[in-house]
């Protein structure tokens, strides 16, 4: 858009700029003509002059005028005998015709406008006498170049004004590009902080045309509603969730306390309801956690900073999950390394501990390989995997695979929402020859 604005505003002026040119330019050389032309004129009517008066002062001053301009001077009388030949001849074909021109009292032809580029000479020639009464002809041969000289510098000073005014409307259009399009940037930053997970995000209304700083105002309260609808949705999960740990706490002791006084025909429901009971706990607690997890990421959008080393992190998950891996008979292989990266220590913890969770839980009796690379955390499986349509929407909220393991469907989403609140990016790919291989991507902490 800046581009084209330049453009257009650019194009504009030097389109006024050549329209003011071209008649200056025009004028210029046509002045700087007409001079000349009067200049000879004048010489050829006091040439003429003097040559109806007779004597020698015709050819004194003839001699001096060639001295002083270089020009070429032919006097003739009626019967085109010559009287005075300076510089050039009578009987000189283009003279000739010129001197007949003048014996038949012709109007001269007017030059054509002196460029500074023209060279040569110019002729003119008139009749001595006058009325019917013509007693000879005088002609002239004179040259342009101090004249065109004369328009190459006018145009020069012209052209070197005009380059002058194009730079100052370069800088003119520059700053009213950007004094325009300013609000334009800083509504696009506010848009894309927004959309990135950053409700509340403010532009700077202060400079810009009038329009566009009520639109940057209008902004800021969109941002404004639209943070306080995402901080009320946060606090009804969160407290949604704490109000119902009380019910449920009170209704776990309650089965607890019938553990004991049930007929062997109810145990049966009996599990069924306390295996649906700690469902719903750790669907609560999953709850809580995405709640944390987008104001974590609000925090992060507004310039919270963090640091931590990648590697002790991994290593101190990977330890802590080894229990739960040999009970499932599976194998963690660690290719872990010192990497300084740009999260808390508890947000990848709890992306690890999303991670390590799911491939220790659809690979029982397999391997899972953690490794640790400059910038890179990633988690690899041999397990079943998914199918190739349903892995993008694996970090959808509440989405669950067919036939797969207990859960929430919240794990992938509460890593998503944390991975991307720090810039990064948490990619799901096929693992070869099977299973699934989560990337995090993490911008470097050093």
């Amino acid at each position: 858009m800046r581009r084209r604005l330049l453009l257009a505003l650019l194009g504009m002026a030097l389109a006024a700029l050549a329209g003011f040119a071209g008649p200056l330019l025009h004028s210029t050389s046509a002045e700087r003509t007409q001079r000349f032309v009067l200049g000879r004129t004048a010489d050829l009517d006091r040439f003429a002059e003097l040559a109806a008066a007779g004597g020698d002062r015709l050819i004194a001053e003839v001699r001096a005028h060639v001295d002083l301009y270089g020009d070429a001077v032919v006097v003739i009388d009626a019967r085109r005998t010559p009287v005075l030949e300076s510089g050039m001849r009578a009987d000189e074909s283009a003279v000739k015709a010129a001197l007949d021109a003048a014996l038949r009292n012709q109007p001269a032809s007017v030059p054509p406008d002196v460029l500074p580029w023209s060279s040569g000479p110019v002729l003119f020639a008139r009749p001595v006498g006058s009325g019917t009464r013509v007693t000879g002809a005088v002609a002239l041969r004179s040259t342009v170049d101090r004249a065109a000289a004369d328009v190459g510098a006018s145009w020069g000073i012209v052209l070197t004004g005009l380059v002058g005014a194009a730079l100052a409307f370069v800088a003119l259009a520059l700053l009213l590009a950007r004094w325009v399009l300013r609000p334009v940037a800083e509504l696009e930053r506010g848009v894309r902080a927004v959309g990135g997970g950053s409700p509340g995000a403010h532009v700077s209304p202060a400079s810009g045309p009038p329009e566009l700083r009520g639109l940057a105002a209008s902004f800021n309260r969109m941002s404004d509603a639209v943070a306080e609808s995402a901080h009320r949705q946060r606090a009804l999960v969160a407290d949604t969730s704490h109000q119902l740990r009380n019910p449920l706490a009170a209704l776990r002791l309650r089965m607890d306390s019938l553990a004991g006084r049930m007929s062997a025909e109810a145990v049966p429901a009996y599990s069924s309801m306390v295996a649906e009971l700690d469902r719903l706990e750790s669907l609560l607690d999953s709850m809580l956690l995405l709640a944390s997890a987008d104001t974590a990421a609000t925090e992060l959008a507004a310039g919270v900073d963090a640091r931590c080393d990648a590697g002790a992190v991994a290593k101190d998950r990977v330890d802590s999950w080894l229990p739960a891996a040999d009970r499932a008979g599976v194998t963690v292989v660690e290719e872990i390394s010192c990497v300084p990266v740009a999260c808390s220590e508890s947000d990848l913890a709890q992306v690890l501990d999303v991670l390590l969770d799911n491939a220790i839980k659809y690979a029982p009796g397999g391997t899972v390989r953690v490794s640790v690379l400059p910038g890179v955390v990633r988690v690899t499986d041999d397990g079943p995997g998914v199918s190739s349509e349903d892995l993008p929407r694996l970090t959808d909220r509440f989405w669950r695979a067919s036939g797969s393991a207990p859960g929430s469907g919240l794990g992938l989403a509460i890593a998503h929402r944390l991975v991307t609140a720090y810039g990064g990016e948490l990619r799901i790919d096929h693992a070869e020859p099977r299973g699934l291989a989560v990337t995090v991507e993490l911008p470097g902490g050093a």
